[in-house]
This record gives structure tokens, C-alpha cells and sequence, in this order.
């Protein structure tokens, strides 16, 4: 295989790097805020003055010029939040990071108030007059826009409460939802030390330590993580309850159905589509068992809850060599550039610029994510503790940047955020491009291609049936809802019936599992997020079942596919630009046949 040589100063890339947020702003004392903040409030002033009570009236060249206006207000507002938002998400101790967000969410919730009316009226123009402005030429930009903003028109309240709701936002349920990523960054674990001398005592630490060879050291690791979540189980299920009634009422007054309603019409996905996943999956589970019954042979062991990452080896044999910062990152781009040399140039700019925070720090957020600032690029975050795991967050992560980089290229800013199902195709993609580089690399290494065959199997068991049980957990919290407040107790009770479900026979419960729950953020930031990881990965392994076959044709398809962007429907995007049906049952079918072939190759092997 042909590499082309990468630049010279990713080789300098020793240890993980920390971000430059300085196209951004340049400290928090840099005056450029407060004047950014400055000319928003204003900009939105004057916008409201003009226009406001007036909408009906405008031409469809007169509203394009409206949200051209309303884009470059969005767009300087998502710098402004951007700077201490990401620098608070390094560090969740960092006091001036966060009395910052703090001042920069109010500013922009008022700013976002004055504002409100102009969609608000959009939606109030006869259902004639606003086809006209769907079919003007002027508009041909913003048709998938406007086509959402009448999808909405059922669930809009008046402008008074809706500003009083984003205002209530702040101190309600965004709120709590801080809270609990403030509290959970404070927490200190128990330090676990590895039979080498080896101590991890932070979150990110720990995680990587359920890989480990040692069942002591898994067991130790997952019991410092879940001790703390224990020892404030009553806190995070007040915060989960109290987020969870907030979404209820908010459901009722905007005359949705349930909260599942509200989030699969922002989702752009139809119920249909969500309970055929949630079916699918279901229907599987005697893979995910029959995984874990081979392992457990394979280790001679019963496998726990604390053993699912376990590698394929016992304590005597030779454990795989860990994978350093620069290794890891040379590794990515030479598998992406056997994909395409141009999309491996536009992921090398994010090392050689530093928009990645790959550092383990103590108080850093846990987990990993891709922020994009429309008009500059993508931040990666991430805590990279020199495994493959981390390599292959990496490369998902890193897909989520180049999806975004695609983007950038093509979409003004109300086109720039694609729908949550085609937002996590690009990230799935990439981890598959990173295993068949490696499986071709390691084909001399049994060891390594046990590992990553068997990697790949555990992450599709995270994504299809991991994900959609932390969606039916979302289901029973938001059913619950309706009947009243919930404790702690009965998302304990619910996340342990489900467990017990997903794993049968095969795999032990620890009884500290009935706390995990509270380590899942997206079930506080986002109800039904999840479910979404699961849907993305059947489309992926489609897509990529299609440039398997296609080879480089496939390519200029898939491009297209990323940069649309949210300019168009994502079922129509997927069907014009690479060929995938999502709402037919056989692309569910056929991800879960691609899992059950993947099994039968590695019992092949045993």
C-alpha cells in the first residue's frame, strides 16, 4: 500500500496535544468579546426594530436578505459560546472558564429573544402565501429551512413564552444539566494501580483500564467509577427526574404527543423508523449473548459487566503494545489516505493547527465530541491514553471534523447542521476505514487481528444494542414521567431489568451496574440521542458495504453526501447520494446479518 509522506511536524507530535482556541478569541480578557457581544445585541436590536410585525409583508428577496442577517448574528453567537464553553469542557475546575459561559449564555438568550419573532411570524403567513415563498428562486437556498419551520407550526407558543421559556432555561433545566457535568468533574476515584506499577486515578484513566488484561484490575476499575456514582445516586436521579418533568411539560404545552414525539421531529426521523430499529435490535439479542459465551470460554471465566472490554488474552500471555500519540495519529492518516489523499490532507490540518485536545488533565470532561463553529472549523476533544481505544475515538471524532470540514465548504449556516442520523455516519465510517487498514497492516499478527476483530464486534454491540437499551431506558423515564416524579430507585430498578435482557445467561451483573446509568451524558443533554448512534451505524455499514464493492466511485457520492449538510431531507440524501434506504426493514436486516458474519469468522478461528 502507498503512503504518501505526511508532514514533518506530525512526527513531532509526541504526547497528546492540547488545543489553540486562539482564532477564537485570544484569553478571556480579550476585549474582541465583549465587543462581539456588543455588536450582537445591537445587530439584533436593530434587526427586531425593522422587521418585527412586518414579515407577512416581505418579498422573498426581502426574507432572504432576513436570514442572511439572522446567519452572521448565528454564526458570531457561536464563537462567543464556543471560547469558554471549550475551555470549560478541558477543564470543568476552571472557575473563570465558567463564570464566563455563564455571562455569555445569558447574553445570548436575551439576544436569541429578540429574535424569536422572526420565525415565529414566518409560521403565522397562510399556508398559500408561504408555498409561494418555497417555490421563489430567491428562497432555493433555504427550502429544507423553511419546509422545517412548517413543521413546527403546530408546536410554537407565542412569543412571550417562548422567551420566557428560553429565559427559564437557564436557571431550569440547562441548569441542573450543568450541575451535574460540574459535580461529576469534581469527583475524585479511588486510584487503581496495575500489577506494573501503573496508577490511573482519573476518569479517562480508569476507562482505559477496563482493556486491561488483569480481571483484579478491571473489577477495581469498575468499582472506583461506580462507588462515586453510588455515593451520589440520589443526587443524579433528582437531576435526571427534574430534567425529565421539565421535557414533560414542555411536550404538553407544545402539544406533542410525549417527549419522544418532540425529539424524532427535530431528529427528522419518523416513529416508524425508530421502533423498527428499536424492534431490529431487540430481535438480535443471541448475538450479543453468544459473543459473550465465546469469550467467557475463551478467558475460561464467566464474563462480568466490568469484563466486556476484556482482551482475548489471559494474564500470561503478551498483552498488545500500547499505542502512542504519534503513532496513532500517523496510523489515522495513512488510513484515511488510502480512502482519498484529499480528505487525509484536510485531517492532518487539525494536528498541524491544533484544534485537537487529546490531554489527560484531571477535571477534564469525560467522554470525547467534535464542536464546529460554522465560518472556521471543528475542536476535537478527547482523552487519548495510548490504546486502540483511543485510536479509534480518534478516528471518530476526527470524522465528525471532516464531516463538518465538507460542510464549511458547501452550506451557509442555517444549512450547516446535518440531521443527528447522518451527523454520526461520517464518525462510523471512519472507525471502518481505520479496522481495514489495520486488519491489512496486522496480517501477519494473529494476536492483533483477534483484537481487532473482536474490537469491532464489542463496538458494534455498543452501537446497535448498548445504544438502543439506553433509548429504551429513555423510554420507561419519560413514560414514567407522566404519572409523576421518579427516584433514583426506579432508574436503578429499569437499567438492571434491561441488562438483564440484553445479556441473559452470558453475562454477569454486578450489582454496582445499577448506578451506571448516571455516566450516560446524552441522557441529560438530549433525550433519544442514542438510538441515533444505532441508526447512523446501520447507514454506515451500508455505505461502506457499497464502497467495498465500488471502490473510488463510491467516493464523490459520499462527499456529497457530507457536505449536504441540513440543507436537504436526510432519508432523500442518503437515497440521492449513496444509494441507502433507511426505512427499509433489509438495510436493519442486513447490518445485523454483517454482525452475525463477523461472529461466525471469529468462532471460524477459535
Amino acid at each position: 500500500m502507498v503512503q504518501t509522506p505526511q508532514s514533518p511536524a506530525i512526527a513531532q507530535l509526541e504526547n497528546p496535544q492540547e488545543w489553540d482556541l486562539s482564532d477564537l478569541y485570544q484569553g478571556f480578557d480579550d476585549p474582541q468579546i465583549e465587543q462581539d457581544l456588543e455588536v450582537l445585541q445591537h445587530r439584533a436590536a436593530g434587526f427586531r426594530r425593522t422587521y418585527r410585525g412586518n414579515v407577512a409583508a416581505l418579498t422573498p428577496e426581502q426574507i432572504a436578505d432576513c436570514l442572511q442577517e439572522l446567519e452572521e448574528i448565528g454564526q458570531i453567537s457561536g464563537y462567543v459560546y464556543a471560547y469558554p464553553s471549550l475551555t470549560f469542557s478541558a477543564d470543568t475546575r476552571n472557575t473563570e472558564a465558567k463564570q464566563l459561559l455563564d455571562q455569555v449564555m445569558e447574553s445570548l438568550t436575551a439576544i436569541e429573544n429578540q429574535l424569536l419573532f422572526f420565525d415565529l411570524e414566518l409560521q403565522q403567513i397562510s399556508e398559500e402565501n408561504f408555498n409561494q415563498l418555497l417555490a421563489s428562486g430567491e428562497l432555493a437556498s433555504y427550502t429544507h429551512y423553511l419546509h422545517r419551520i412548517a413543521e413546527f407550526r403546530p408546536h410554537t407558543l407565542s412569543e412571550e413564552i417562548e422567551q420566557t421559556r428560553n429565559q427559564d432555561s437557564l436557571t431550569g433545566r440547562q441548569a441542573f444539566i450543568q450541575l451535574r457535568s460540574v459535580h461529576l468533574g469534581e469527583q475524585e476515584y479511588e486510584p487503581v494501580t496495575t500489577p506494573d506499577g501503573k496508577t490511573a486515578s482519573n476518569e479517562a484513566e480508569l476507562s482505559a483500564l477496563l482493556f486491561h488484561p488483569s480481571p483484579e484490575v478491571r473489577y477495581n476499575t469498575y468499582l472506583s467509577v461506580r462507588n462515586v456514582l453510588k455515593q451520589h445516586n440520589s443526587l443524579y436521579g433528582f437531576i435526571l427526574n427534574t430534567v425529565t418533568q421539565d421535557h414533560r411539560i414542555e411536550s404538553h404545552m407544545r402539544q406533542y404527543s410525549s417527549t419522544l414525539h418532540k425529539q424524532l421531529l427535530a431528529d427528522e426521523v419518523s416513529e416508524p423508523v425508530f421502533r423498527a430499529i428499536m424492534d431490529g435490535t431487540a430481535s438480535r439479542f443471541e448475538l450479543f449473548e453468544r459473543y459473550y459465551q465465546l469469550k467467557g470460554k475463551a478467558l475460561g471465566q464467566k464474563i462480568r459487566i466490568c469484563d466486556l472490554y476484556a482482551p482475548w488474552t489471559t494474564e500470561e500471555e503478551e498483552p498488545l503494545p500500547p499505542v502512542n500519540y504519534q503513532t496513532g495519529v500517523e496510523t489515522l492518516l495513512n488510513a484515511l489516505q488510502e480512502f482519498d489523499v484529499n480528505y487525509a490532507r484536510r485531517a492532518e490540518e487539525f494536528f498541524l493547527k491544533n484544534w485537537i485536545d487529546a490531554k489527560v488533565r484531571p477535571g477534564k470532561r469525560g467522554g470525547a465530541f467534535c464542536a464546529y463553529s460554522h465560518g472556521k472549523h471543528s475542536y476535537l476533544l478527547l482523552s487519548y491514553t495510548d490504546d486502540y481505544n483511543s485510536l479509534f475515538t480518534l478516528a471518530h471524532e476526527m470524522g465528525h471534523g471532516l464531516h463538518f470540514a465538507w460542510i464549511d465548504d458547501a452550506q451557509s449556516y442555517y444549512n450547516s447542521n446535518p440531521p443527528l442520523v447522518l451527523a454520526e455516519i461520517a464518525s462510523t465510517f471512519n472507525e471502518l476505514l481505520l479496522l481495514d487498514y489495520l486488519l491489512k497492516t496486522a496480517a501477519d499478527n494473529k494476536a492483533l487481528m483477534k483484537s481487532l476483530l473482536t474490537r469491532q464486534l464489542e463496538d458494534q454491540f455498543n452501537l446497535l444494542f448498548r445504544q438502543s437499551t439506553i433509548s429504551r431506558l429513555e423510554l420507561a423515564i419519560h413514560d414514567r414521567a407522566k404519572e409523576g416524579s421518579f427516584d433514583a430507585k426506579f432508574i436503578n430498578d429499569k437499567w438492571m431489568e434491561l441488562y438483564r435482557n440484553l445479556c441473559g445467561n452470558a453475562v454477569e451483573l454486578l450489582p454496582e451496574h445499577q448506578y451506571d446509568w448516571a455516566r450516560i451524558g446524552h441522557i441529560f443533554f438530549k433525550p433519544f440521542y442514542c438510538y441515533q448512534y444505532a441508526a447512523s451505524n446501520i447507514v454506515s455499514l451500508a455505505c461502506y458495504q457499497k464502497y467495498l464493492e465500488t471502490g473510488k466511485d463510491f467516493i464523490p457520492g459520499y462527499l456529497e453526501l457530507l457536505a449536504a449538510g441540513g440543507s436537504m431531507n436526510q432519508v432523500e440524501a442518503l437515497r440521492k447520494y449513496v444509494d441507502v434506504d433507511i426505512e427499509n426493514p433489509q438495510t436493519i436486516a442486513s447490518a445485523l446479518d454483517y454482525i452475525e458474519g463477523l461472529l461466525d469468522k471469529l468462532q471460524a478461528s477459535l
